[in-house]
C-alpha cells in the first residue's frame, strides 16, 4: 500500500480547488462575493465559523491555492506567541526573498486569548500576513473586537444529506484518492442512514464510510444492513457541545418554543438536548424558570408543575424522570401565558438599586420591645383583617417620599383576568378614601 493510502480517507478525499469543493452553496456558488473573490486570487482576512466537518479548513487551504499563497498553519490548542512568532518571522522572508504572501491558518482560533491573538494582530494590519480562523464558537464571544473588525466572518453550516451522500459516491468512485469501488452494491437506504448519521459532517460521513470497507470480508462486495448498524451502532448524538454555541442556541429554542405556545417544537427541542447529552436537572432549572417568566400568575399551577417535575427527576433519575420533564414543557407551553410578574420584578429591581437605602415608614415597622414603641414603631399601623373587605384603603406601603408605582400589570388571561379584576376593585376603594380626605 502506498504511503498516500495509508492515510485517512476523509483527508485524501479533501477538495484541492473550488470545483472539488462540496456545501456552504450560499457561499461557495458562482456570482456569490467569497466564490468570485477566492476564484480572482484575492486575498482578506476571514474568520470561517461552523459545526465540525464543514469544510473550513478545506476551504482555507484552497484560498491559499488559487491565489498561489503559502499556507502556514497552527493549532490554537498546541501554539502559543512563539510559534506564532515564528511563523510570522517565515512570513517575512517568504515576502522580503519570494515577494509570496502568506495565509496564517489558525485553526481552533477561540482557543487563543486575548494575548496571543493581540500577538499576530499588527503583522495582520501591515499585510506581513492574511490571517483565516477556524472556530466552531462564536466570535462575538470568544474573539477581540480589534481582530473582528479587521477579518470577515462566514458562517459555514452543516452539509445537508444530499451533499454527504455525493462525498460518500465520489469516494467510491475515485480510484486515485477514495477507495475506488464503483462496483460495491451500497443500497440508497442504506448510504441515507450513513447521511443521517453523519449530522452534517463531511469528516465523519466518510470515516464512517472507511470503516465499513474495513468491515468487508475479503471478497465481500456489498454493505448490508447488519454491518451498517454495526458501524452506525451508537453514532447518532447530536451537535450538541456543552456550554457552547449549539448549547445555548439549543435551549432558546426550547425556551421560545414554549412561550410561543407551541408543544411540539417544545418537546422536540426538549428531546435534542437529552439526545445530545445535556443533563436533565440542568433542563428541570430551566423549565422552572420559564414557568415564572412567561406563566407566572396566568396559571399558578405551571410552577408547582414545573417542581413537581424537577423533583421527579432528581427521584427516579433518568430515563424515567424525562417523562416528567416533558409533561412540564406540554403543559407549559398549552398554558395561557403572561410576563406580568417578570416586567414588575424588573422594574421593581431596578427602583430598588437606585432609590439607595430608603427608611421603612413607622407605621409598617415591627415593635416587639417597649423602647420601639416608644420611638413610635408600628405607630398607626391598621390591620387589614379588621378592615372592610380586608383592605386599609388609601394606605401607603412605600417609603415615605417615593412616589408608588405599578409594577404589576396583570395581563387578560388565565387567572390574571380575576387578579386584575380585583385589583381594579381595590384601586376605587383608595381614590374613594383618598377623596375624603
Amino acid at each position: 500500500m502506498s504511503t498516500d493510502f495509508q492515510r485517512p480517507l476523509a483527508d485524501r478525499m479533501r477538495p484541492r480547488c473550488l470545483d472539488e469543493y462540496v456545501g456552504q452553496r450560499h457561499l461557495i456558488s458562482p456570482g456569490k462575493p467569497l466564490y468570485e473573490a477566492i476564484k480572482a486570487g484575492k486575498l482578506r482576512s476571514m474568520i470561517f465559523w461552523g459545526p465540525p466537518g464543514t469544510g473550513k479548513t478545506t476551504l482555507a487551504r484552497i484560498v491559499a491555492r488559487h491565489a498561489d499563497a503559502e499556507f502556514l498553519p497552527i493549532s490554537a490548542v498546541l501554539a502559543g506567541v512563539k510559534e506564532i512568532r515564528e511563523a510570522v518571522a517565515e512570513a517575512k522572508r517568504l515576502l522580503a526573498e519570494h515577494n509570496r504572501r502568506t495565509i496564517l491558518f489558525v485553526d481552533e482560533v477561540h482557543r487563543f486569548n486575548k494575548s496571543q491573538q493581540d500577538a499576530f494582530l499588527p503583522h495582520v494590519e501591515d499585510g506581513t500576513v492574511y490571517f483565516i480562523g477556524a472556530t466552531t464558537e462564536n466570535p462575538s464571544f470568544e474573539l477581540n473586537n480589534a481582530l473582528l473588525s479587521r477579518a470577515r466572518v462566514y458562517l459555514l453550516k452543516p452539509l445537508s444529506e444530499d451533499d454527504l451522500l455525493e462525498l460518500i459516491e465520489r469516494a467510491l468512485s475515485d480510484s486515485e484518492r477514495g477507495v475506488g469501488r464503483p462496483d460495491l452494491v451500497f443500497p440508497d437506504e442504506l448510504r441515507g442512514w450513513y447521511a443521517r448519521a453523519a449530522d452534517g459532517d463531511a469528516r465523519k460521513v466518510l470515516s464512517l464510510l472507511e470503516i465499513t470497507l474495513d468491515l468487508l470480508e475479503a471478497g465481500q462486495n456489498e454493505v448490508t444492513p447488519d454491518i451498517a448498524r454495526e458501524v452506525l451502532a451508537g453514532g447518532g448524538v447530536r451537535r450538541f457541545d456543552k456550554q457552547g454555541e449549539d448549547f445555548y442556541n439549543q435551549i432558546s429554542a426550547l425556551h421560545k418554543s414554549v412561550r410561543g405556545s407551541a408543544p411540539d417544537a417544545a418537546l422536540y427541542w426538549l428531546c435534542r438536548m437529552l439526545d445530545g447529552g445535556c443533563d436533565p436537572l440542568y433542563l428541570a432549572r430551566r423549565i422552572v424558570r420559564i414557568a415564572s417568566e412567561d406563566i407566572g400568575n396566568a396559571d399558578p399551577r405551571a410552577l408547582e408543575l414545573a417542581l413537581n417535575a424537577w423533583d421527579a427527576q432528581e427521584r427516579l433519575g433518568s430515563p424515567e424522570g424525562e417523562l416528567a420533564l416533558a409533561q412540564a414543557v406540554l403543559y407549559l407551553a398549552c398554558a395561557p401565558k403572561s410576563n406580568a410578574v417578570y416586567t414588575a420584578y424588573n422594574a421593581a429591581r431596578a427602583d430598588a438599586s437606585k432609590t439607595g437605602s430608603l427608611e421603612v415608614p413607622m407605621h409598617l415597622r415591627n415593635a416587639p420591645t417597649r423602647l420601639m414603641k416608644e420611638l413610635d414603631y408600628g405607630k398607626h399601623y391598621r390591620y387589614a383583617h379588621d378592615e372592610p373587605e380586608a383592605y386599609v384603603a388609601g394606605e401607603n406601603y412605600f417609603p415615605d417620599g417615593f412616589q408608588p408605582r405599578s409594577y404589576y400589570k396583570p395581563v387578560p388571561r388565565g387567572l390574571e383576568i380575576k387578579i386584575a379584576e380585583k385589583l381594579e376593585r381595590l384601586k376605587v376603594l383608595d381614590d374613594a378614601a383618598r377623596n375624603k380626605t
